[in-house]
């Protein structure tokens, strides 16, 4: 079963060496779910996130203008796998060819897939097994004054 999840903001978290690390923290079935992503890619959530537009399109903008450019939607991007440490996702997408649907599907970073689903305000899904492995209480993260900072 897969569980709709909201971006609660992008946290930081220590790594073995003490080292900052940033992780882009999801809500789905009274869970958070922290992703390891590098600094660029919380930067591009962040940048979504906060609505401030720029002169030039960033990566993440460019691509979505472009799938629109050629007829095309994203439906909605999933987390549905993790192995060895490392979280797998995926996106929905459709594109209109004579009046009927076609979908595609798209192997993505999860970073990647959440930073598309923040500029189209689609979906994201989280399955069980995904939130059974990696899942967390809300009561492991430290809060700061804004909701959107979190550490860990």
């Amino acid at each position: 079963m897969n569980h709709e999840a909201e971006v609660k903001g992008i946290g930081v978290g220590m790594s073995d060496d003490g080292s900052n690390v940033p992780a882009v923290i999801l809500s789905a079935r009274d869970e958070f779910l922290p992703i390891v992503i590098t600094a660029d890619q919380a930067q591009a959530i962040q940048l979504a996130l906060s609505g401030e537009p720029f002169e030039r399109p960033l990566t993440h903008d460019l691509l979505v203008d472009m799938i629109t450019e050629f007829g095309g939607a994203i439906d909605s991007v999933r987390i549905d796998d993790l192995a060895d440490g490392t979280f797998y996702a995926k996106v929905d997408a459709e594109r209109y060819e004579d009046g009927e649907p076609r979908k595609f599907v798209f192997d993505a970073r999860p970073s990647d897939a959440i930073a598309l689903s923040v500029r189209v305000d689609c979906p994201i899904m989280v399955s069980d097994s995904v939130l059974d492995a990696a899942g967390q209480p809300p009561s492991q993260f430290d809060i700061e004054d804004d909701e959107d900072d979190f550490a860990r």
